[in-house]
This record gives structure tokens, sequence and C-alpha cells, in this order.
């Protein structure tokens, strides 16, 4: 693995972790929070792959945008259009007044970055 992959693999994680914490918290979970972490959980993920394959891409939020990029590399990714294109609202949407997330939405976005983390752990040799 690339130092420049494991990087974006452990700033990844340590979005995952927020998710979850908050996803398990007992008293006012940050639902803002979790929708945001999830997307920031799948975008680093899109870009550990491409830094792996030694593809650069622009400092963007955009999922879809680097999903097209990783497509020639992942192929069955395209299958993750749609929960990446729901994830990328994230990135900006809950993180100003207003808008906010509800429980809902929070607890989607954590079962798609889920879904998206396990293939994305699986094509970098990882564990799921």
């Amino acid at each position: 693995m690339k130092p420049m992959t494991d990087e974006w693999i452990a700033k990844a994680e340590a979005d995952f972790a927020t998710m979850e914490r908050e996803c398990n918290a007992v008293e006012n979970p940050n639902y803002d929070g979790i929708c945001f972490h999830a997307q920031q959980c799948a975008e680093k993920y899109l870009k550990a792959r491409l830094s792996q394959a030694d593809i650069s891409f622009s400092k963007i939020h955009d999922l879809v945008a680097l999903l097209e990029q990783v497509l020639e590399l992942e192929p069955q990714w395209e299958s993750f259009r749609e929960d990446l294109a729901y994830l990328s609202d994230f990135a900006v949407s809950f993180r100003y007044p207003g808008e906010s997330a509800d429980a809902d939405s929070a607890f989607d976005a954590r079962s798609r970055c889920q879904r998206f983390r396990a293939v994305a752990r699986n094509a970098l040799g990882l564990e799921a």
C-alpha cells in the first residue's frame, strides 16, 4: 500500500469511527454529524482508491465525480452511484443553518456508507 493511500484510509476510518460513535449515542446524537461523516468516509475511500492507482483528483466533495474517475478501475462500483449521490449532498447541506438531518436520514446515510466502505476496503485488500 502506498503511504498516501494509507493516510486516506486512516482519515476515512476516523470519519467512520466518529459516525459510528454518534449512531450509538444514547443522548443527543448528532444526526447532522452522522450524515457528514458518512459522506466524508465515502469520499476518502474513493480518494484512497484513486491514490493507490496514481490517478490525480481535484479537491472536491462530489462523490459522483470521484466515482466517474474510479469506474475504470472498479466498474462494479457503478452500483453505488445512487448511494454516493445521496451521500454527496451531506458534504455541505447540514453543516450550516437552514437544514438539519433527522434520525431516518442519518441512519440511511450510515447504512449506505457501511455498504460502500466494505466494498472499498475489499478493493484495497483490507478486511471489511
